[in-house]
């Protein structure tokens, strides 16, 4: 029993760096948007940072939307149980590059936020 347990610890930690190695780390320029104005009214611009930066401090999820592309990445702090970086919120509606973790699930990509510039 104990020779399975050590096994199975074994694999689960050989899976989780598995996982971990197929983040593909990438700095991506485009506009920090409130999610949920910009896709369901399309609000977005400098006359929107006030409500974007306030819908971000409420948890609505911040949107990376790539120049060039349509291509939308939600952000996702760069560790568990934390919040998004202050300089997130404050630049939003602004264009940046931020550099982080890409993952792809289910048809949605995510990029961790490592920095902003």
């Amino acid at each position: 029993m104990k020779k399975l347990a050590i096994a199975s610890l074994g694999l689960m930690l050989s899976v989780g760096l598995i996982g971990t190695a197929l983040a593909d780390e990438k700095a991506v320029t485009g506009t920090l948007e409130d999610s949920f104005c910009f896709v369901t009214t399309g609000a977005h611009g400098p006359d929107h940072k006030k409500c974007a930066m306030g819908c971000a401090k409420k948890g609505i999820p911040v949107a990376l939307v790539e120049n060039g592309t349509d291509k939308m990445f939600i952000l996702l702090p760069s560790k568990n149980d934390t919040s998004l970086p202050n300089d997130v919120i404050d630049k939003m509606e602004s264009e940046v590059t931020v550099t982080g973790d890409e993952y792809d699930k289910s048809g949605i990509s995510y990029l961790t936020v490592k920095s902003v510039k």
